[in-house]
């Protein structure tokens, strides 16, 4: 399985592997740890998740601390009129692109006032969608020092591509956090 900002997942790669829920809960509980630890807060843009990070992370005890809310944008006008995504980018290109999640990240951060801001974009299928096929997502972070996005390519059911995508955003969330912890400590002890 592809790390998160590690590339992109090969094609094929399975889904099922966190298709328990166990993987998407702990990667849960850490990003809401990362954040508590660092006085920080999360908003969460979903569309081909339909709600599955933003009730991830609330299923978590203490989540009031840093979650922020949520906007599960499924249609695409919603990603305009709610998130601020370029509407010329979206009549172009279609929902299913890695700028779409990065601004969707970007807009939901911004809307509800919170530290970092996450987004899943794809096709969870049972059909293709803008060209792009079952299993390809899009998904991204913006944070205070700008973001990230990732490309996957998941094999699986509806379900199974649906949870996996939500673990991967939380796991490139924590990643995120942990980078720019280390960033910080560099800084405060002299760049050393």
């Amino acid at each position: 399985m592809a790390e998160p900002g590690a590339g992109p997942r090969p094609a094929g790669a399975p889904a099922a592997e966190a298709a328990d829920g166990t993987a998407l809960h702990a990667a849960a509980a850490d990003v809401l740890r990362l954040l508590a630890e660092s006085d920080q807060t999360v908003a969460v843009a979903e569309s081909l998740t339909g709600g599955v990070v933003a009730a991830e992370l609330t299923a978590v005890p203490g989540a009031s601390r840093s979650f922020r809310g949520s906007v599960t944008a499924y249609a695409t006008e919603l990603k305009h009129r709610v998130l601020g995504v370029d509407a010329g980018l979206l009549a172009a290109e279609g929902a299913v692109n890695a700028q779409v999640a990065r601004e969707m990240a970007a807009g939901v951060r911004r809307v509800m006032a919170a530290s970092w801001g996450i987004a899943t974009t794809g096709v969870a299928g049972p059909d293709p969608q803008d060209g792009q096929p079952v299993g390809t997502v899009h998904i991204a972070v913006e944070g205070p020092q700008g973001g990230k996005t990732a490309r996957l390519w998941l094999n699986g059911s509806r379900a199974e591509i649906r949870r996996e995508s939500a673990r991967t955003v939380l796991e490139l969330l924590s990643s995120q956090l942990r980078e720019n912890a280390r960033r910080q400590d560099t800084e405060q002890n002299g760049g050393i």
